[in-house]
Formats: C-alpha cells, sequence, structure tokens
C-alpha cells in the first residue's frame, strides 16, 4: 500500500506513519510538507492521500481542490483540528472521501481509513448523526439508487445494475432528493457522507 500524507508538522506526520503501519506492514508512505511539495508529485499512484487543511501557503478547500486534480484516481481524506459540521460538508462536497479530526483516537482513525479504502465514505459521528433522519426514510430501493447515485453511476448504468428501466431509476432519484432536500447529486452525496453510508 502507498500512501501520500500532507501535513506541515513532521512530529505529526512521523507519528501518523508509525500508526498507519498496522494497515500495512509494507506500507510505504510519501511525506509532503505543504500543497506545493504535494504537486510536485503529481503522477504518482497512491491508495490514499490524507492531507491537512490548515498549512503555509495554499490550504483549506483551495489545497483539497489541487490536491483532488493532481491526484485524481486516489481518495483524498482531510485531517484537521477543525470538525466544523460546515468544513465537513464543504470537503466532502469538494470531493473528500473522509474526514477525520485529529483528535480522533488511533482506533477511530484506523477504522475510518479502513471504511474509506473499502470505498466507503467516513465523517465524523456528530455530524453523521445530524443527517439520518432523512436516509432512513427511504425505501432498500431507493437506498440502493442512492448507494450507485454516491458512486457516481448514471442512471441508464443504475438500471442495468438493479434490473429496472430507466424510468423508474428516474422516479427513484427524484424521490432521494426530496427526501435529502438535494437540488443536485452533489448536494446528494455530501448528505450521503455526513450519515457514513458504505458503498460496498
Amino acid at each position: 500500500m502507498k500512501l501520500l500524507l500532507i501535513d506541515d508538522h513532521p512530529l505529526f506526520r512521523s507519528g501518523l506513519t508509525y500508526l498507519l503501519r498496522t494497515l500495512d506492514s509494507n506500507l510505504e508512505v510519501a511525506e509532503a510538507g505543504n500543497c506545493a511539495q504535494a504537486l510536485t508529485l503529481a503522477g504518482g499512484a497512491y491508495d490514499l492521500v490524507l492531507l491537512d487543511l490548515k498549512m503555509p501557503g495554499v490550504n483549506g478547500l483551495d489545497a483539497l481542490s489541487a490536491v483532488r486534480g493532481a491526484f485524481p484516481s486516489s481518495p483524498a481524506v482531510v485531517l484537521s483540528a477543525e470538525d466544523d459540521p460546515r468544513i465537513v460538508s464543504e470537503a466532502i462536497e469538494g470531493g473528500a472521501m473522509g474526514y477525520i479530526p485529529k483528535s480522533s483516537t488511533p482506533e477511530v482513525m484506523i477504522q475510518a481509513l479502513k471504511l474509506i479504502l473499502a470505498h466507503g465514505i467516513y465523517v465524523p459521528p456528530s455530524v453523521r448523526n445530524a443527517a439520518r433522519g432523512p436516509i432512513e426514510s427511504l425505501t432498500e430501493r431507493q437506498r440502493d439508487v442512492l448507494r450507485r447515485m454516491v458512486q457516481g453511476k448514471q442512471n441508464k448504468v443504475i438500471a442495468a445494475e438493479l434490473g429496472i428501466s430507466e424510468g423508474t431509476v428516474k422516479l427513484h432519484v427524484s424521490a432521494v432528493m426530496r427526501a435529502l432536500d438535494a437540488r443536485n447529486r452533489t448536494q446528494v452525496v455530501a448528505t450521503a457522507a455526513k450519515m457514513g453510508l458504505r458503498l460496498a
């Protein structure tokens, strides 16, 4: 497994690298102290990119956007001291597959990364719990459609996978968007992420 760790604190990077080796004893970790250094590694293949939002130079959602552009096939995970639900939502909407507060215990961090590696989306429980209501109101078929929407699949593909008509998929998509009070698929993904929807 190969990871890219982007954080401006060397001590934190060292400690996290030590912790991450419990995921894979043969883990390879590339490190960058800021976004600019990370972008020089563009083109490399990483199983995960871990990113702090507060760093010198390019930071915040701009850093997330730059990293997503440089490593489009690598899941990006935000590691941050901030746990404001608004910032968490913005990060997920910006393409992050997970948001892990730095205050998390080692056990929580490892479990969160395992979820992301299994194609899930992780957000802190405090944010997730606030969004459970609308998701729980969906039927099982609507949840099947929702999972595939989060995976970025188009209606035609969803119809083929579920063995239903494209027209029926459209009805389910409309119902999902109404239940989640979402105007587009990006908002659907953000709300689904808040409740920790598994994609697998």
